[in-house]
């Protein structure tokens, strides 16, 4: 039987990941840039904008790179605060302004220090961490780290620690991280391993996990996430995460029939 998944797995991997079907994905988005930090930017803010509908997501994507004049990282290394106004407008259901003034807070006093935002998840993994599950808890802290962090702006980045699935995070490391160029994932970071990717969690790729026989856990919470990808390693212990195309394509279509 296993194999029989397998098959079916790899095949709709093969299926999915591919440039014609990332028009409608926030994905699109950093595809529309080629320098490294403008990628990670608008990369990070709509992977955490991503929930609800996808049309919806890429609009307000769309909204960012317009109020950034179009340069995400020369925006966040010079710009004044009063360019910050322009922001006040900002929304996205329960990401309010608040959280948009906190992230160009975040993002322009890392960005004035570091040159990627990788480094804020691969400094907390250690050499013979089997998962990035350190690198999420680390990157949690940092971002809250600066003098009056707002407390609602935490719901909007999850982390580990709070048993959270961090199914946006996740996301967002599988599009910095993953290299097979098929053109989707960017494979722009080098200091976490594609072996160490965890699943994103969400509701197609939980039901489709579980239709497969791949979750025995009731709950979905961070030990699920460890669960299935475990699982999905035993397929490809080198890109357990590429199965996310496979587990999300089927479970969207599976929606839809």
């Amino acid at each position: 039987m296993p194999t029989d998944i397998q098959k079916f797995l790899d095949s709709n991997v093969t299926k999915f990941n591919r440039p014609d079907f990332i028009q409608d994905d926030p994905i699109a988005l950093p595809h529309q840039f080629s320098k490294k930090q403008d990628i990670e930017i608008i990369g990070f803010w709509v992977a955490m904008l991503a929930w609800g509908q996808r049309k919806t997501i890429i609009n307000k994507g769309r909204e960012l790179i317009e109020l950034m004049d179009g340069a995400p990282h020369d925006f966040m290394v010079n710009h004044e605060e009063i360019d910050r106004k322009k922001f006040l407008n900002f929304k996205h259901r329960t990401f309010q302004a608040t959280d948009t003034l906190y992230f160009l807070e975040f993002l322009s006093s890392f960005y004035k220090k570091n040159k990627s935002l990788e480094s804020a998840f691969s400094d907390g993994i250690k050499a013979d961490d089997v998962t990035t599950e350190n690198g999420l808890a680390h990157f949690h802290e940092l971002f809250f780290s600066l003098p009056d962090a707002p407390q609602r702006t935490r719901k909007h980045i999850a982390t580990p620690v709070r048993k959270s699935t961090c199914k946006r995070l996740n996301m967002f490391l599988r599009w910095m991280v993953r290299n097979d160029n098929k053109g989707v994932d960017f494979g722009i970071w080098k200091k976490i391993k594609p072996s160490q990717l965890l699943i994103p969690l969400d509701v197609h790729v939980d039901r489709v996990g579980r239709n497969l026989g791949l979750i025995k856990r009731k709950q979905t919470d961070w030990k699920t996430v460890l669960e299935l990808t475990e699982e999905l390693r035993k397929f490809d212990p080198s890109d357990p995460v590429k199965y996310d195309f496979a587990l999300f394509g089927a479970g969207v279509l599976e929606k839809k029939s």
